[in-house]
This record gives C-alpha cells, structure tokens and sequence, in this order.
C-alpha cells in the first residue's frame, strides 16, 4: 500500500474532462465539537473530537453545467500535517450527513508509524466539508483500518478499527516476532450524535481474534447493518488475519497462502462481538484478504476479497452467507469477471428502487496491472457475473468505499492523484442511472 504525495491541484486539472467546472465551496458544519455538545446530545461517554483547521480545507469541488456539484477532495495530500491520508471509509447517517473516514499518516505512506483515524463531515451530500476531526489518536502507534456502519433503528455510527505499535511492520507480525501489547488489536467506538463525537476506543480483542491468528485488520470499508430476515439490526464487519505455519514447515508465516478471512459481528448495536466465518486454507489458492461485504435482496449477505497472490485465476474472490455471516455457504471461489489488480474493492446493493433499479455495485480499479482506471461494475445477479466497467477516471487509482446516497445517486470515496494512486482522497457522485441504462 504505499503512495507518494503531490499537489491536489493537478488532480483537479484531470477532472476537467468529466467536469465543467471547478469552484471553491464553503465549510460547513464543524467536526471536533466542545463537550457541551456531548452533553446536548445526549451521547454518554463520547469524548469531543480533536479539530484542526486546514489551510484550504479539502474544499475543491467540481461541479457540472448548472451548479450541481459531482466530485470533491476532502482529503489531499498534506493537509492538517498529515504527509497523506489513505484506506477510505463511508456511512451517510440517518440524517442524511456523510461521514468520510480516512487513516491520517503523519510521516509518510507506511503502512505503519504514527497514524491516526480522521474523520470529515458534509451536510450537504459531499460537496463541502468540515474540518478535519481525529476519531482515534495513533500517539506515535498506528490505529486504522476503519470499518463504520449506521444503526438505522438507533441512527448510532459504530466505528470498528484495529491499531498495532508504531515501530512495528506487517512483515514481524506475519512472522510472530511482536508481542502481544504491539501486535494487532481491535477496538470499537460510538457515536450518538451524528458523527460530531465518538467514545473513547474500546479493546474488543479478545472476543474477535483467535489465540493463534498473527496479522489482523478489520474490512477495510463500510460495515454493514442486517435490515432484513432474523438477524436484522446485527453489525457484520469483515475482516481478515493470518495464521501460523505448521512446525516444522520451514515457513516463517509471511508467505501469502497463510492470510485467511473471516467476519466479526454483533447483535446488540456494538456492545459484544463474536468470530463468524473463517476461510484461512493454506493451500495457496485463494488467499482472501481485504474482504468488502452488503446484504442482498434476498436477505443473503455477499462477500467480495482481495486474492492476494494465490494461484487462483484473477485477483478478485467472493462467497455468500444464509446466516447473517456466521458461516459461509462455500469457501471463498475466483470472481473472474472483476478484471483489476490486487488491491481492496468495495461492494455495496443498492436498495430502493426496486428491483430492475437496485444492482449490486463493486468499485475498484480495471486495470489489471497496476493500480489505475477506477471503475464501477454492475452485477444484476446478485454477483455470479458482473458487466463492463463504468469509468470514473483514467488516472491512478487504489483503495475505495461506496455509499448510496439516496434512490438516485451514489457516492464512492476513493484514493486517486495524477501521478500516483494515493495523492488524494477523492469523493465523486454518480447518478445511478448512469449505472444501469
């Protein structure tokens, strides 16, 4: 995952050639609110978000003929201190406010140091945005991997991320040589008031990661929330780890057929959580990874992951769940009509429309030897198959998240920049009939 940083102004020179023009868009509301605002909420516990200003405040808007805006920059390269953002996350709230989360890397691109999860609002469907909030301080260690859902009976955010010590790599990990207190942890926190503040960071380690399971990260991405069949109201959060190699093997545990998959979730609105499904055969040919998840029509819920390095054909797999994620109806298969490189995707079922308007989208970048073209492909099959790539842009692109932002538009959250993949954080809106025509 590395990326290096450059100005947002060129990004913004390439959006011309999907966008008629560039403005300038006001703040709006204001993330990091004092405590007296906790108490009107009336949101227990939640501590007031640390706010900092910044120079431009990520406002760049481009907008079509007539002044409805499509795409803004919430987080470039360099803002607020940080030398760049990545791994994007994003909820709307009942609300209707658009919630982007990000991991905010002071150093650097490294996937490890001091990193923190960041946090900006946009009341008005992601043309402008708030300050900048820091939800869960890294002080010095990284905390990441941000996983947030939307309780839609309470309107309660419940943030899953997972931290490890900052002087610490994935590699030592992998391989078993960090201690416990370093290695990767999970931890949960709640909002109750529409994202302004959340609760300190609560250790759910201990009842989402097996003894012997080494690495470990949460989605990254949206969680999701059961809204249909007897697990309705439960908070599904994929996730994925890796194991140790058997003694004697000769492998150390940072070979790829050792990461595996799994879901956590909860059935009381975030308080506890229990281990799901787990895919971690070490046979070398699906080696799932960053796993998005959504719930289909039919009440099933679909997985989508990474194939990180295995024989498998393609870089994408997925499965399916009958039991709200419990267990899987069959491992993990090959998803050969995702064309792109190894990297994460996001998946996401429309819902509304009805059904001949409510697809199951996935985004990610098409080409399949680099991290670049971000697309979104349509599956009107609940994913067996899915269609040719709707461009979004030609340039490097990685990570994402999608969100539906209403009956008609979508909204996705996604790393881009001129030069290289993780430059900005980039949000676009897509009319949802450009989709599906």
């Amino acid at each position: 995952m590395n990326s290096r940083k450059i100005s947002v102004v060129s990004v913004v020179a390439a959006v011309t050639a999907v966008c008629a023009t560039a403005v300038i868009a006001p703040a709006s509301s204001v993330t990091g609110a004092p405590a007296a605002a906790d108490a009107r909420s009336g949101s227990a516990g939640a501590q007031p978000l640390r706010a900092d200003r910044s120079a431009d405040g990520g406002q760049l808007v481009a907008a079509k003929p007539g002044g409805r805006c499509t795409q803004s920059v919430p987080y470039p390269a360099g803002d607020n201190g940080y030398a760049s953002f990545r791994i994007p996350a994003v909820v709307t709230t009942t609300r209707g406010t658009v919630l982007a989360f990000a991991e905010g890397r002071h150093a650097g691109t490294a996937d490890s140091g001091d990193i923190d999860v960041v946090l900006k609002r946009s009341s008005d469907g992601g043309c402008s945005w708030s300050e900048l909030a820091v939800v869960s301080d890294g002080d010095g260690d990284t905390r990441g991997n941000p996983a947030p859902a939307v309780d839609p009976a309470t309107g309660a955010v419940v943030l899953v991320t997972t931290f490890n010590g900052g002087n610490v790599t994935e590699k030592q990990i992998l391989k078993g040589e960090v201690a416990a207190e370093d290695s990767r942890r999970v931890f949960v926190q709640t909002s109750a008031n529409d994202g302004v503040n959340f609760t300190a960071p609560r250790e759910i380690t201990a009842s989402t990661k097996r003894a012997d399971w080494r690495w470990y990260a949460s989605g990254p991405g949206h969680a999701t929330v059961l809204t249909t069949g007897p697990h309705r109201g439960r908070i599904v959060v994929p996730a994925n780890h890796s194991i140790a190699p058997p003694a004697g093997s000769g492998d150390q545990g940072d070979e790829a057929k050792y990461y595996g998959g799994h879901s956590i979730y909860s059935d009381d609105r975030g308080k506890t959580w229990q281990i799901g499904y787990v895919d971690d055969n070490p046979d070398g040919f699906i080696n799932v990874n960053e796993t998005a998840a959504t719930q289909l029509l039919d009440g099933r819920m679909y997985f989508n992951t990474r194939e990180h390095n295995g024989s498998a054909p393609g870089n994408r797999a997925d499965a399916y769940s009958t039991d709200g994620g419990q267990t899987l109806v069959a491992p993990f298969a090959p998803q050969a009509t995702l064309v792109g490189p190894v990297v994460q995707g996001s998946v996401l079922q429309v819902k509304g429309g009805g059904k001949s308007r409510s697809p199951l989208l996935y985004s990610g970048p098409a080409d399949p030897g680099a991290r670049a073209a971000m697309t979104i492909r349509v599956s009107r099959d609940a994913g067996v198959t899915f269609s040719d790539p709707y461009p979004i842009s030609g340039l490097p692109a990685a990570y994402s998240d999608l969100v539906q932002l209403n009956n008609s538009t979508i909204g996705l959250l996604y790393e881009t920049g001129a030069r290289t993949s993780t430059d900005t954080i980039v949000f676009r809106k897509i009319d949802l009939a450009e989709l599906i025509r």
